[in-house]
């Protein structure tokens, strides 16, 4: 079948960063699914992963966390999914990635995709769904069926992937949401998503909250810099207020703010379920398909901006460098082989 995959950790400017490769064909085991991959989406894991640093291979590594397709063949103890089906997820940190004809996949984090969607629509949403509702539902506690209608919500990085989902689903649960975005098209496009209010992160933000009226917020979201954004969240964030981070911090966090106003911090990932095989890993299926529902009912909307076609290494090298250019908004997909 054909990959695209790595054999050295390069900067995506270099050509050998990722190329195209011919691979044996998967067999599902156990709960697997052998999935027909039709569309792919990158995601900065996927740039993290492929970065300069790590010694050299012997064996290809391929990445990619984030697909959707049909499922070929199901592993002799699935029973959630038959080979027909249209699904769509994000995968495991730990498996080969989904930038490949085929790959196998637990189904217990595999969703239906949106019957409302195309292939690429679909293929834009897994991981940042799941890491935008673990981190508002499961991290943040916000309550999913509106109990929490009325609090306040900071969104660091409105525009990118994870900020655009977490913007629509807190409003779902009747959340007042302030996003972030430095450029007027990022602006437009969270307030197009339903932020309440953007200020701009190229700017400080206590002015610009204290000019709407708001002096602190309930929660905040950071899907941007932990380290940039600490001392900034300690601020905005009420006594006994709640903070979710998903990029790693590269210095130590002072927790004197922490202590002084009892604040809670909370980390995501989306891989922990898969890569511990915890006892509810299930979780990821029912969110997948909750998510798909909600874009079915047209409660929330898919947050696709470009696709590329089709998927080889020249295309994913040219997504990678966009990726990593800091410009992105919404998602970036590759479609067909």
């Amino acid at each position: 079948m054909r990959a695209v995959g790595l054999y050295q950790h390069l900067p995506i400017e270099k050509p050998d960063s990722l190329v195209d490769l011919e691979l044996p064909k998967p067999e599902p085991a156990g709960r697997d699914l052998l999935v027909r991959v039709e569309a792919v989406s990158v995601n900065p894991v996927d740039t993290k992963v492929r970065a300069p640093g790590k010694p050299a291979r012997t064996t290809p590594l391929v990445l990619g966390w984030d697909a959707a397709g049909v499922v070929e063949s199901v592993g002799p103890t699935a029973s959630l999914f038959k080979p027909g089906d249209h699904v769509f997820y994000a995968g495991d940190i730990t498996r080969p990635g989904s930038n490949s004809q085929y790959q196998t996949v637990d189904e217990r984090i595999v969703g239906h995709w949106p019957r409302s969607l195309t292939v690429e629509e679909a293929a834009a949403l897994p991981l940042v769904s799941i890491t935008a509702y673990e981190g508002l539902f499961d991290r943040l506690r916000i309550d999913v069926d509106g109990r929490c209608r009325g609090r306040s919500l900071l969104v660091i990085g409105g525009a990118g992937g994870v900020g655009s989902m977490a913007i629509q689903l807190a409003k779902l649960a009747g959340v007042t949401v302030l996003a972030t975005a430095s450029r007027p098209e990022s602006a437009a496009w969270t307030a197009q998503l339903g932020a309440d209010h953007t200020l701009n992160h190229g700017q400080p933000l206590r002015p610009q909250m204290e000019a709407l009226g708001i002096q602190a917020v309930d929660y905040i979201m950071n899907c941007a810099d932990t380290d940039k954004y600490w001392d900034v969240m300690t601020d905005l964030v009420i006594p006994q207020g709640t903070i979710c981070t998903i990029v790693e911090n590269r210095e130590p966090l002072n927790q004197q703010m922490m202590k002084v106003k009892s604040i809670t911090h909370v980390w995501e990932l989306m891989f922990t379920r898969s890569k511990y095989q915890t006892a509810d890993m299930i979780e990821q299926h029912h969110l997948l398909d909750r998510i798909a529902g909600w874009i079915d009912q047209g409660s929330i909307k898919g947050i696709l901006r470009e696709t590329l076609q089709p998927i080889n290494a020249d295309n994913l090298r040219a997504a990678h460098a966009k990726l990593e250019s800091g410009t992105m908004i919404g998602k970036l997909v590759l479609k067909g082989w």
